[in-house]
């Protein structure tokens, strides 16, 4: 939609893009080195903005983003990953939302996009007994789970996005929405043969945030929703007619400390691609105000591509398989009680 690790990350949800406070691993990974300069603007998401382009409910739709001084920028690069503490993250969050949203790497500037497949818009499968997402799902800026490195834990590479964080918050966040997360735990998606790491998130300032501070809180709390969430990750693509997601360390909730080494390490990948130390394939890397890196460019490049979209129009109505339920091979998980929640996409 990271922490001291116990402040805010900042994150997307929806997402994107928090360490153990970040905008929403182990210690053997590489430590993270200091974070960006902090800018006042920076202090809340309010002071990020979304300038929607296309037909909504369209292939062509696309959501840009802002900063306090409407400038465009990249979701990806330009949102640092700490909110202000090593610990306080960022994510674009999404939730309770049906449509596969995604932020587009292979797009300059990265806008949020719907997902295609077999030329159709992408919808996520209702997976009984759940609506859509069941917690806010976004991502963390400044992460990159690189496809060319095979984590010695999970025996596979990255799945060449940044790291999705759900954010398990009482409130349904907006697309595209900025937030600030608590890190709580991880768990590792093996997702068609690729590491895809799921960060446990909580906005800094959802109610029960307080009470909240790592994935055995999530237990006492939320009884059911990690497993819940499990069986979504699980059986997910299956109505796609697609196997079940495997899980690595038996599906086991790693805790705070372990997912904020993961989320440091994915920053340190990310810091290497956009320097040109990592092979980025057809990733774009044009960003605004990462001002030493060889894809920085110019406010005025930035506009001129986000004005050679579609402009804004009145959108198209939402597909009806949206309100279709799966039932076939699934069970209902009983017993647990939650709210969903994550960084919009």
């Amino acid at each position: 939609m990271r922490a001291a690790l116990g402040r805010a990350w900042r994150g997307l949800l929806p997402l994107l893009p928090a360490r153990s406070c970040c905008y929403a691993g182990a210690g053997r990974r590489r430590r993270l080195v200091r974070p960006l300069p902090r800018r006042s603007w920076l202090s809340t998401m309010a002071q990020f903005g979304t300038e929607p382009r296309g037909r909504p409910h369209s292939p062509e739709y696309r959501l840009y983003f802002k900063n306090a001084e409407g400038k465009y920028i990249s979701p990806f690069h330009d949102i640092p990953l700490f909110a202000g503490s090593k610990e306080d993250k960022e994510v674009p969050a999404k939730r309770s939302k049906t449509n596969g949203s995604e932020i587009a790497t292979k797009e300059p500037l990265n806008p949020i996009k719907q997902d295609i497949k077999r030329g159709k818009l992408r919808y996520v499968a209702n997976i009984f007994p759940h609506k859509g997402y069941i917690w806010n799902y976004g991502a963390l800026p400044q992460t990159w789970e690189d496809p060319h490195h095979k984590d010695k834990d999970t025996g596979c590479c990255g799945d060449n996005d940044p790291i999705d964080v759900c954010e398990i918050g009482t409130k349904v966040h907006s697309l595209g929405e900025i937030i600030q997360v608590k890190v709580l735990g991880v768990m590792a998606l093996i997702d068609e043969g690729e590491t895809d790491w799921k960060i446990i998130a909580i906005s800094v300032d959802d109610p029960e945030a307080q009470k909240i501070h790592d994935i055995d809180d999530v237990k006492k709390h939320k009884p059911g929703y990690l497993e819940a969430t499990a069986e979504w990750f699980r059986f997910y693509k299956v109505p796609d007619d697609k196997p079940e997601n495997q899980f690595a360390f038996n599906g086991e909730f790693k805790d705070k400390d372990f997912a904020v080494e993961i989320i440091k390490s994915t920053h340190e990948y990310w810091k290497a691609l956009l320097h040109k130390k990592a092979d980025r394939g057809a990733i774009k890397c044009m960003n605004v105000l990462v001002h030493d890196s060889p894809f920085c460019c110019s406010e005025e490049d930035a506009r001129l591509i986000v004005q050679s979209t579609p402009p804004p129009a009145r959108g198209d109505s939402v597909s009806a398989e949206v309100d279709v339920c799966n039932t076939s091979g699934l069970y209902t998980v009983a017993g647990f009680n939650f709210q969903p929640s994550c960084i919009t996409k």
